[in-house]
């Protein structure tokens, strides 16, 4: 069962089944030329609404291993993808001239693609020096998402594009996390379940 919590922006609504925060573990398993790596992690996911039409987003996994070493972290924004409006806010702090858009039901309806899904954008960025656009869509509780764009810092490690699935399985958030890097092309790379804590 989806709970839907009161008071957000609609636009939040077609994600609103992620907000809280989830814990679990899952397991990367990637080959590197002949070289396959495999580890059990542990994660704890958050996702928040402040009020504005996104989803904050932070991730943080942790190897399961006797010292619990610290793996990696990502921090977020989810939105939905939809046409900019002279109500949104931004650039910078520059706030909307109108009234904010698609604050209402019908509204967001309106931005149902001929899937009847949601399109969304997710922005996703890593200390490791790299800064991912996705794009996909979200449909009822389910994600699909691709790579648009990868930009990386002269220091980061070679990371070209990748996929993400997310999906409410028996209340759990399930996700799978396919990337193109190191030279290989785009193959399977790490999958958890996390059970939503709060």
């Amino acid at each position: 069962m989806i709970d839907i919590p009161t008071g957000l922006p609609s636009e939040i609504v077609p994600l609103s089944w992620l907000i809280g925060v989830w814990e679990g573990t899952g397991v990367i398993d990637y080959t590197i030329g002949d070289e396959k790596v495999t580890h059990e992690f542990g994660q704890r996911v958050s996702f928040s609404n402040d009020g504005l039409p996104y989803l904050n987003y932070s991730s943080y996994a942790w190897l399961l291993d006797d010292k619990l070493t610290p793996l990696v972290s990502e921090l977020g924004y989810w939105r939905l993808s939809r046409p900019v409006a002279p109500g949104d806010q931004g650039p910078g702090m520059l706030p909307g001239s109108d009234p904010r858009p698609y604050s209402s039901t019908n509204a967001v309806e309106s931005l149902r693609n001929a899937n009847d899904g949601f399109d969304i954008e997710v922005s996703l960025l890593h200390p490791g020096g790299v800064d991912e656009l996705y794009i996909g869509q979200v449909k009822a509780a389910r994600i699909d998402l691709a790579t648009d764009a990868v930009m990386r810092s002269h220091s980061a490690k070679e990371y070209t594009a990748a996929t993400r699935l997310y999906g409410l399985v028996s209340n759990d958030l399930l996700w799978a996390w396919d990337i193109a890097a190191l030279g290989q092309d785009l193959r399977t790379h790490a999958s958890a379940r996390l059970v939503k804590t709060d």
